[in-house]
């Protein structure tokens, strides 16, 4: 009774699931508006329940056949949406500094997938790298779980280890990570080559923008007058933090937008001149592992004509939740707004192209194959050392080789800004509520 009642709330949901991606995809012929009608999908939906409760060969769980119903709603809409049991809506606190492993997740081809791994994490202690899979959190399948599940999952008291199931190029290999407060990686910074400065940002969360400010300074104050943005492994980060990095290389026009429903805009940044640093040439470096507000940062140059992007396609992500109170105690966390660049597409929906393609050799991404076996039994293995580095030498970094090759090309001319906007900058530290809200 138990794996049938499991078997519904898998059909319910996928059934659920598919109406709502189908009714996104569908023309706005008048068919399709029909079918997209929310009283023609409620109509399906007690199509569905009514055959579970009548012709179901056992008495089903209904309380099951809701909670999937619900949580494949969540998931038809998209990765980010999500519904909250009772018990998870109390312990819901985004704000909460939990433990965790230190990995970027998206899902790709329904597994949770590593966008990024923080430097210095238990994760990339333990080898985990950007572009592998986790099929299995603990002894759940990711491919049943919502991304904010998996998130959950992977957090918890510090110290605490998880058991993970990593595909890495089609490879599976079980290993225990111990959780860790996480701290983020520092911007770095360097003098390339004579005159060409370096900045690399792997994160935008609060307070980075005052680091590449602090970074970008020294730069120019040792001689660079020309600089490398590189934003190749940047996933997380805030808008706020997107826009002030831009901010420092852009002083006119609108840097991003906050879209609400049906692409309105809630919000406008402008770029404010005064907080303007370097006016000299400027590469930005993106992959497929740029996301997020660094989207913000790379999209800002290129519609901006400040610089050229260089490298591959990003990944194309950055959205808002808001959380719902449902009559049963639970909730659901639905995406409510979506960053986009100046004019254009929001990000999820179309990442950030470059204006000079350079494709970077990479490992292919090979998706776990579908299996019912999770080889419990299987010791994990536990990873506290660091990995030990390869002997192989690294490979070129053809992207930022571009990039420098670019800026040799581009004339040197006045890398700071004027007087006026140097003294306010150095003199007003870079805020959040600073910005120009354009409507």
């Amino acid at each position: 009774m138990r794996f049938k009642a499991r078997v519904a709330v898998v059909v319910l949901s996928t059934m659920i699931a598919f109406y709502a991606i189908i009714g996104g995809l569908m023309t706005k012929t008048g068919e399709a508006v029909a079918r997209q009608s929310p009283a023609n999908q409620l109509e399906v939906f007690d199509e569905v329940l009514s055959h579970i409760i009548r012709n179901y060969v056992d008495q089903p769980d209904l309380e099951k056949v809701r909670i999937g119903s619900l949580r494949g709603l969540a998931e038809g809409v998209d990765i980010y949406s999500a519904y909250l049991t009772p018990e998870q809506v109390k312990q819901y606190n985004p704000a909460a500094n939990q433990a965790e492993i230190g990995v970027v997740l998206s899902k790709v081809g329904g597994y949770a997938y590593t966008l990024a791994v923080l430097k210095g994490s238990p994760a990339d202690q333990a080898g985990i790298r950007k572009g592998d899979f986790i099929e299995y959190i603990g002894k759940v399948p990711s491919r049943e779980l919502s991304l904010y599940d998996a998130q959950q999952l992977l957090s918890g008291p510090a110290g605490s280890p998880i058991e993970l199931r990593i595909v890495h190029l089609g490879q599976s290999r079980k290993i225990s990570v111990p959780r860790a407060r996480i701290i983020q990686p520092v911007i770095e910074s360097r003098a390339e080559e004579a005159g060409i400065g370096y900045i690399r940002v792997t994160t935008l969360v609060d307070g980075k923008a005052n680091e590449v400010k602090s970074q970008l300074s020294d730069l120019v104050a040792k001689g660079a007058q020309k600089i490398i943005l590189d934003l190749r492994d940047s996933s997380n980060g805030k808008l706020q933090e997107g826009v002030a990095v831009a901010n420092l290389f852009i002083g006119t026009g609108t840097l991003a937008r906050l879209e609400g429903k049906e692409s309105r805009d809630l919000q406008s940044f402008a770029a404010d001149p005064n907080k303007v640093m370097f006016n000299g040439p400027l590469t930005v470096l993106t992959d497929r592992t740029t996301a997020n507000a660094a989207e913000i940062v790379a999209a800002a140059v290129r519609d901006q004509k400040r610089g050229e992007v260089v490298g591959d396609r990003t990944f194309g992500a950055g959205t808002e939740q808001k959380l719902f109170s449902l009559s049963d105690g639970g909730a659901l966390l639905i995406t409510t707004a979506k960053y986009a660049p100046a004019s254009g597409k929001a990000f999820i929906e179309e990442g950030v192209t470059p204006t000079v393609k350079v494709e970077r050799p990479a490992e292919p991404e090979v998706a776990p194959t579908d299996s019912d076996d999770d080889d419990s039994d299987e010791t994990p293995q536990t990873v506290h050392p660091k990995v030990e580095p390869q002997a192989t030498p690294p490979a070129e970094d053809i992207q930022l080789k571009k990039a420098i090759e670019i800026l040799k090309q581009a004339p040197a001319k006045s890398a700071a800004p004027t007087k006026r906007a140097a003294i306010n900058s150095s003199r007003n530290r870079t805020r959040n509520d600073d910005y120009e809200f354009a409507t």
